[in-house]
C-alpha cells in the first residue's frame, strides 16, 4: 500500500513539475505569437499599399518580394534570419553588442524578424485583396464629396477592408499558432522544444501529446473569437 501510494504520489508530482515547464514554455509560445502579429499586420497593410503603387518599379519589387517569401518554407527563412548574419559578419548574432550576452534573447528576435516578414507577406496578400474587391463606386462617392486619398482609405475603405478579411485572417492567425513550434529549430525554448527536451532527457513520451492540448485550446480559442467578431461586424455592415 505504501509503495502504491508513493507511486501515485511521484506520478503526480511529475505531471505537476512537467505541467509548469511547459507552462513556461508556453509563454514564450504567446509572447512570439503576440508580437508577430503587432509587427506583421501593420507591415502587411504597408506591403499592400505598396504592392498597388502607381511607381512601377517599387510596386513589382514588393510584389516580387512577396513572391519570394510565400514561396519558400518559413523554416528556410528562419535559418537565413538567424544564421547567415552572423556567417556574413563572423559574428554570431548571440554575440551581438544589442543583445548584451543574452543568448535566449537573440534566437527569439531572430525568430520574431523571421516569422514577423513571413506573415506580414501572406497579410499584405489578404489585405491587398480585401482592397482591390471594394467596388469603385466606393471611391467616387468620397471623391465626389470632397475627401483626400488618405481620409477615404481609412474612413471608409480600410473598415470595409477589415470586415472582407476576418475569414481569411483567422485563417492565417490559426496557422500561426502552430507554426511557432518552428522556432525550436533555432533554440528558442518555446512549448514544443520544452516538450522534446523532457522526451530527451527523461523519455517520457506523454508530454509531447500533452503539448498539443495546449495548442488545440488556444486554437478553439482564437477560432471562437474571430466568430464573435464576424458575426458583429456582420450586423454592422448588413
Amino acid at each position: 500500500m505504501y509503495l502504491l501510494l508513493s507511486s501515485e504520489t511521484n506520478q503526480a508530482a511529475d505531471f505537476l513539475s512537467v505541467t509548469a515547464k511547459l507552462a513556461g514554455g508556453f509563454k514564450t509560445t504567446l509572447l512570439l505569437f503576440f508580437l508577430t502579429l503587432l509587427f506583421a499586420i501593420p507591415f502587411g497593410l504597408l506591403f499592400a499599399c505598396i504592392s498597388r503603387m502607381r511607381f512601377k518599379p517599387l510596386r513589382y519589387l514588393m510584389r516580387a518580394f512577396i513572391y519570394v517569401i510565400r514561396g519558400t518554407p518559413l523554416l528556410l527563412q528562419l535559418m537565413i534570419v538567424v544564421y547567415l548574419p552572423g556567417i556574413a559578419l563572423q559574428k554570431p548574432i548571440t554575440k551581438w553588442e544589442i543583445f548584451h550576452q543574452n543568448v535566449p534573447l537573440a534566437y527569439f528576435c531572430g525568430a520574431l524578424f523571421a516569422f514577423s516578414l513571413n506573415y506580414a507577406c501572406y497579410f499584405a496578400e489578404i489585405f491587398r485583396g480585401g482592397i482591390e474587391n471594394i467596388p469603385k463606386g466606393q471611391y467616387e462617392a468620397c471623391e465626389v464629396l470632397g475627401m483626400t486619398k488618405t481620409q477615404t482609405f481609412f474612413r471608409v475603405i480600410l473598415l470595409q477592408v477589415i470586415r472582407n478579411i476576418i475569414a481569411p485572417m483567422s485563417n492565417e492567425v490559426v496557422t500561426l499558432v502552430k507554426d511557432t513550434a518552428l522556432a525550436r529549430t533555432v533554440s528558442v525554448i518555446e512549448i514544443f522544444f520544452t516538450a522534446s527536451e523532457i522526451l530527451r532527457l527523461q523519455f517520457i513520451i506523454w508530454p509531447l501529446f500533452y503539448t498539443g492540448a495546449f495548442y488545440l485550446l488556444f486554437s478553439a480559442l482564437l477560432t471562437l473569437l474571430f466568430g464573435i467578431l464576424e458575426k458583429k461586424l456582420s450586423r454592422y455592415w448588413k
